[in-house]
């Protein structure tokens, strides 16, 4: 059966509606993965996994002093709670958060130009403030046609300690450092809980060498506000044409096909797949093929390698062969194949990025307009390409030693510390 770009479309229309991690409706795609899987032969199974996840029941920011004003905010998921009355303090804006800048910030409440990278928080705490703004979106945006985000801190955030947290508007941010705020109030309250998040897993056995696996993933969740279908029902649905390809097509090795959920809450997914995996079972894995936003009518395809630098020569030359246009580069990309990568399993990322100002992710602006079955087929028919080179060669061509730049570049991603390496 050839990869038909009009029905991983459908497919598309059927996923396409806001699946947040551990939501009822991240069940519901998951589901509706299961059935297609049904419709065509394969018997697929569902993994629960648990997730940390909380509910914002109050988050107010009001400015105190030189003036008075109440500016719309989102709670900060996972950071905690102010006292029931709210936290009233000094205000600061710092700005980078730099050691200059946290100077004499201890019990305040700061403003950052910055997102809440580890690094960042770490040095919050160590400063000791109070509470932490951040802002979304632009100067220019209007509240109309754009949403206020919803941010939560992470696992390696947790391990360091709390602190309340709001996110506003740039262009509110703006206006309080313009007119100089001196003192706030900040009220968070929330609950914070575990919910069950799931994996879709397929395999497809292989003929001549059933003990070799190809790992073949991406993920199915989306973010708040966002149909997710650019951003990653395309890749959802690309896996769906290669698993109806193989079967086809029987593989000379085994493939497993595998849907991550709560990938957009730091690659939660892949994280409890690789943590609940014997060193036997990802031994047999010899490359992950991740595929990771898809579909834009305007656009470019990308292949991201995680693994020695000749398999990107070798993606570069069957592309020339076969007459595709890709750009190929040796890095890591932020997304499901880095966990598989840090066991030293080679992977490659396939995407195709829309062009600037053309197709959008992590907004509501992520809709299916923008998107078209012609170009998921596209991407689809190369993967399909690769995969059947790599997958029924009689020696597997691609090298399984991780070189030490990407070793060091995962290293770097995931954040570790010395003692984790």
């Amino acid at each position: 059966m050839s990869i038909c770009g009009n029905r991983a479309f459908e497919l598309l229309q059927k996923i396409g509606f806001i699946r947040c991690s551990g939501t009822d409706e991240e069940l519901k795609a998951a589901h509706i993965l299961l059935d297609e899987l049904k419709s065509i032969g394969v018997e697929g199974t569902l993994e629960a996994f648990k997730v940390h996840n909380y509910t914002i029941k109050k988050a107010t920011l009001e400015v105190l002093e030189p003036y008075q004003k109440t500016y719309e905010v989102t709670g900060l998921g996972l950071s905690g709670n102010t006292p029931s009355e709210g936290l009233v303090t000094e205000f600061k804006y710092v700005q980078q958060a730099t050691d200059v800048d946290l100077l004499d910030v201890k019990g305040k409440v700061v403003l950052l130009n910055t997102h809440l990278s580890l690094e960042t928080y770490e040095r919050l705490i160590k400063a000791e403030v109070a509470g932490v703004i951040t802002y979304s979106g632009t100067i220019i945006d209007d509240p109309e046609l754009t949403d206020l985000q919803l941010r939560a801190i992470r696992a390696k955030h947790l391990e360091l300690g709390q602190i309340p947290g709001v996110t506003l508007r740039a262009i509110d941010a703006f206006d309080m450092v313009k007119n100089k705020a001196t003192k706030v109030r900040m009220v968070l309250e929330q609950d914070d809980y575990e919910v069950d998040s799931h994996n879709v897993y397929a395999t497809i056995p292989g003929t001549d060498y059933p003990e070799q696996e190809i790992a073949f993933m991406g993920h199915y969740d989306s973010v708040p506000f966002s149909t997710g279908v650019y951003d990653n029902g395309a890749g959802s649905v690309i896996l769906m044409e290669l698993v109806r390809h193989y079967l086809a097509h029987p593989p000379k090795r085994t493939l497993r096909f595998m849907w991550f959920g709560s990938e957009e809450k730091g690659l939660l997914g892949s994280k409890a797949y690789v943590a609940n995996s014997n060193e036997e079972t990802l031994k047999a894995i010899k490359l992950g093929i991740n595929v990771d936003v898809a579909g834009p009518i305007m656009g470019e395809d990308r292949a991201i390698v995680t693994a020695d630098n000749s398999l990107c020569h070798y993606i570069d030359y069957l592309a020339k062969e076969v007459g595709f246009a890709i750009s190929v580069k040796q890095d890591t990309y932020s997304s499901d194949s880095i966990p598989f990568a840090d066991k030293g399993i080679p992977c490659v990322n396939f995407c195709r990025f829309g062009s600037p100002g053309c197709a959008m992710i992590h907004s509501r602006y992520d809709i299916i307009d923008y998107l078209s079955g012609e170009s998921l087929e596209n991407t689809a028919r190369f993967v399909q390409t690769f995969g059947d080179r790599v997958i029924n060669s009689p020696v597997f061509p691609v090298e399984q030693k991780m070189p030490q730049n990407m070793i060091e570049a995962v290293d770097k991603y995931l954040q570790k510390k010395k003692e984790e390496k």
